[in-house]
């Protein structure tokens, strides 16, 4: 029903209005008394072969929902009844801030893909923090934390460290995202002697509780085998709980869309579709190259049971889905699940 009937109508408007019309349009169908129970008789699929344990968290299931669709924590409840095992919210900031000048999202449905350049839009810490105390309890949430765009260099790790500190009562695991393509002074964040600094700092700040949580790195789907080989060695080194492979890519080879309309777009982090096989390569060299020394959270192009399967061949523990969600529906989160439970018997 959704690709025949509802996303004709979304994808001929806006993708930003569409975005935030669709959160409205879920918030209130969930208000209405029985709403919820339908959602989770069509979409929810309960199974013990499709748990999971992983660093210290189980899982209900291995497909999740990417950081960026519910930035400010606004939605996870409603989303949870979509039959996702995890959530994760963010990317959040210290401070709330704008993001960058509109337009910055764009449908490449040709391709099956999204460009943005967003931004790191969001309302900021306190914001979530609010949101988040409204968890029933019932998921497991990850937050996805970031810098102020207006942070200066110097003061980078204090971004991360007060959003790790200020989250830490509130998410299940952690994610660095020192990746996304849309966001300023970009390259101090992929230097490796400064990752060794802001990690060190940020377990130093996660043993000061007492409910220590896990600590992923997100990294890009764009880094060569020699950057890849650093990720391994940084993982070693630090201990770090995982890695997320991968964020949106800056390359366009090879896609279906016109270099006129590419050049339209501009600038901008790619997703879908068109790195399917980019992120898969990743998965697999990391988990290769490093015998699977660590757990890897595979997300990229999913856009079918089929995509998905990819990447936990290749190596990934569980997988995340974001574009797929957009132009596949709810019903894909099913249809991976059903598909898992199958490849168990």
């Amino acid at each position: 029903m959704y690709k025949l009937l509802l996303r004709p109508i979304l994808f001929s408007f806006d993708p930003e209005k569409v975005h935030y019309f669709t959160f409205s349009l879920i918030r209130n169908l969930s208000k209405i008394p029985g709403m919820t129970s339908l959602f989770r008789a069509l979409y929810v699929v309960k199974d013990q072969r499709l748990e999971r344990e992983l660093f210290g968290l189980k899982f209900k299931n291995l497909v999740g929902l990417a950081a960026g669709f519910d930035k400010n924590a606004v939605l996870y409840n409603e989303l949870s009844n979509f039959g996702f095992g995890f959530i994760e919210i963010g990317t959040v900031t210290p401070k709330g801030q704008k993001g960058n000048p509109k337009k910055r999202l764009f449908r490449l449905k040709d391709d099956q893909g999204i460009i943005n350049r967003m931004g790191f839009n969001n309302e900021g810490l306190e914001a979530a923090i609010e949101k988040l105390k409204q968890h029933k309890g019932h998921l497991i949430i990850g937050g996805n934390i970031g810098k102020n765009t207006a942070t200066k260099p110097e003061d980078y790790t204090r971004d991360y460290l007060d959003c790790f500190n200020g989250l830490h009562p509130y998410v299940d695991y952690f994610v660095l995202n020192v990746s996304c393509p849309n966001v300023g002074s970009h390259a101090k964040l992929n230097d490796k002697d400064y990752l060794l600094e802001l990690i060190s700092e940020v377990q130093k700040a996660n043993a000061n509780f007492e409910n220590k949580k896990p600590i992923l790195l997100k990294i890009a789907p764009d880094l060569n085998d020699n950057q890849l080989d650093e990720i391994i060695e940084l993982i070693e080194e630090t201990k770090l709980d995982g890695v997320i492979a991968s964020n949106t890519s800056v390359d366009r080879t090879g896609l279906k869309a016109s270099d006129a309309r590419l050049e339209e777009i501009g600038q901008g982090g790619l997703s879908g579709q068109p790195i399917k096989s980019k992120s898969t390569k990743v998965i697999k060299y990391l988990a290769d190259k490093s015998q699977k020394a660590f757990p890897i959270i595979g997300v990229g192009g999913i856009h079918s049971a089929q995509d998905a399967l990819e990447k936990i061949e290749a190596g990934a523990d569980l997988v995340q889905i974001y574009t797929g969600f957009i132009y596949e529906g709810p019903s894909l989160i099913k249809a991976i699940n059903k598909a898992l439970i199958k490849k168990a018997n």
